[in-house]
């Protein structure tokens, strides 16, 4: 048992840029990198371990063989959670994802609630968050077959720092300009309401209205931007809690110096490294980490020190 330095698999859709490949070292094969899947075990695309032992194989099929490296509170289910950078150059199609009652009745897979973290972003940039005011089914699905969707949608200015936690059934769309990070359920179902006329491959994307009818939920959004916790200072480093959900609890910290953890039984810790380099010590090893480096540490690996000047993402079920 070791901290495992995942290698992410990357995807070129049509509105992504190319500072994941410039900026954090991810995959430059492609000519867009839209998102990196940082953290994943969905068959759609695999995360890799890139050190020790298991160098080369799935992370999936590492916990397949050691289930418990997940965590007593993940252990026997399919692995919860799956992490990503994304890079908007251009806006997101708006959509919807389904709960997971809805997401195993239609689509044999878990729901989708996911947190966004603005880790950069263009001056003025927006994303679309819910609905200006609560609407009808009706009003809704009349808003998509007459174009004026977007009049309806609530957009809100972005930042850095700033946190949006997404419910699933919650209408949504990434603005161009945002870097984010996305902490979120393990699925990759998702309904199109509108995509801006784009043409991809000599046609139309495909688009779910009937399936985003049934899922949306038509109030005004809840959360306020902001992350859940003030940020806290020690010794060493800062860390302010972004979200804490059923699925998952992610933390920031911002090191200056030294962070001590543990991964105890019930949880494995997922490291993303948003910007910066350092040193992780933990089980016997030293692993040299910088941005764009994304560090699976299993449960019940105890005590480990992140030494450095770094700014992490922590995320734990």
């Amino acid at each position: 048992m070791y901290p495992f330095l995942l290698t992410a698999p990357t995807k070129d859709y049509v509105w992504g840029g190319t500072r994941l490949s410039r900026e954090y070292g991810l995959d430059s094969s492609k000519e867009r990198q839209a998102e990196g899947w940082m953290l994943s075990c969905h068959k759609d695309g695999e995360s890799t371990v890139a050190n020790g032992e298991n160098k080369g194989k799935a992370l999936s099929a590492v916990l397949a063989a050691h289930p418990e490296y997940t965590g007593s509170k993940g252990e026997g289910k399919a692995f919860p959670v799956l992490i990503k950078l994304i890079d908007a150059k251009q806006n997101l199609s708006v959509q919807v994802h389904p709960d997971d009652e809805y997401a195993m009745r239609v689509e044999g897979e878990s729901g989708k609630t996911e947190a966004w973290y603005i880790v950069d972003c263009d001056e003025g940039a927006q994303l679309i968050y819910g609905f200006k005011k609560e609407i009808s089914r009706d009003e809704f699905e009349q808003a998509i077959k007459n174009n004026t969707l977007l009049d309806v949608v609530n957009r809100v200015s972005v930042k850095k720092g700033d946190l949006f936690f997404i419910e699933s059934g919650t209408l949504h769309a990434i603005g161009e300009g945002i870097l984010l990070a996305e902490i979120q359920q393990s699925s990759n179902t998702t309904y199109r309401v509108y995509d801006y006329g784009r043409i991809v491959d000599g046609k139309p994307r495909e688009l779910h209205i009937e399936k985003a009818l049934d899922v949306t939920n038509r109030k005004m959004p809840k959360s306020t931007g902001k992350p859940m916790g003030e940020k806290e200072c020690f010794e060493g480093f800062c860390m302010t809690l972004l979200t804490k959900c059923e699925f998952f609890t992610s933390t920031d910290i911002e090191i200056s110096t030294q962070y001590t953890d543990s991964a105890d039984n019930t949880s494995f810790v997922s490291l993303l490294v948003l910007d910066g380099e350092g040193t992780l010590e933990g089980c016997g090893e030293s692993l040299e980490i910088k941005k764009g480096d994304s560090v699976f540490i299993p449960a019940s690996s105890g005590k480990f020190t992140v030494s450095g000047k770094l700014d992490i993402i922590k995320t734990v079920l």
